[in-house]
C-alpha cells in the first residue's frame, strides 16, 4: 500500500495556505483604502467636555476652558509642534479662519512651551486661545485618537462635527460651509 496522499489532496493541502493568504491580503488591502476622516464620536451631538487648560505663555494667547466655547460657533484644533501632519495642515487653519472669521481655538497636545511657540512663530497664530494640555488629561476626554483632530463646536457648546488627521481641500471645503449654516439666522 503506498503511503504518499493522493495528488489532487496534496494539491488541495498546498492551496490552503495560498488562499489564506490571499485572504489576509485583501483584508488588509481594503483597511488601507479606507480613507474615511469624519470618524463618530461619543461627543458628536453632546455638549463639549468640561476642561481648564493654561495658556502656552509666549504665544500672547490665552488658555483654553469650556466656556472659551460658548457665545459664537467656535473651531476646535488638536495640534503639536511634533506632529508632521500637523504642519501640513496649519495654512487650511489659517485659510478656515481668514474666509469664516470663525473662533479657532487650540489645544497643544504633550508639547514643550518652546517647541510650540517655535511652531507658531514659522508659520503663524491663527488660534485666539491655546490650551496647554501637557498630562493629555483634556485631549482624553474629547476622545482624541491622535493628532492633528478638528472639531467644530455650535455657540451653545454641543459638538457638531469631528474630523480625525489633517484637514484637506475637501474637509476644508466642509467645513466652511457647516460654519456658514450654524452662522446664518435661521
Amino acid at each position: 500500500m503506498d503511503a504518499s496522499p493522493h495528488p489532487a489532496r496534496r494539491l488541495l493541502l498546498a492551496g490552503i495556505p495560498l488562499v489564506v493568504l490571499v485572504g489576509l491580503v485583501g483584508t488588509f488591502a481594503v483597511a488601507l483604502n479606507d480613507t474615511s476622516t469624519d470618524l463618530p464620536s461619543v461627543l458628536v451631538n453632546r455638549q463639549a467636555p468640561e476642561f481648564t487648560l493654561p495658556p502656552i505663555v509666549a504665544t500672547g494667547v490665552p488658555g483654553l476652558g469650556r466656556t472659551d466655547l460658548l457665545g459664537q460657533v467656535s473651531v476646535v484644533n488638536v495640534f503639536a509642534s511634533w506632529c508632521i501632519p500637523c504642519r501640513d495642515e496649519h495654512p487650511l487653519l489659517v485659510e478656515l479662519k481668514e474666509r469664516t472669521g470663525v473662533r479657532l481655538l487650540g489645544i497643544n497636545l504633550k508639547d514643550e512651551a518652546a517647541n510650540a511657540t517655535a511652531f507658531l512663530d514659522e508659520l503663524g497664530n491663527p488660534y485666539d486661545a491655546i490650551g496647554a494640555d501637557r498630562d493629555s488629561r483634556a485631549s482624553i476626554d474629547w476622545g482624541v485618537y491622535g493628532v492633528p483632530e478638528t472639531f467644530l463646536v455650535r455657540a451653545d457648546g454641543l459638538v457638531l462635527r469631528r474630523h480625525v488627521g489633517p484637514l484637506d481641500r475637501a474637509s476644508l471645503d466642509e467645513f466652511v460651509a457647516a460654519i456658514d449654516r450654524e452662522k446664518s439666522p435661521r
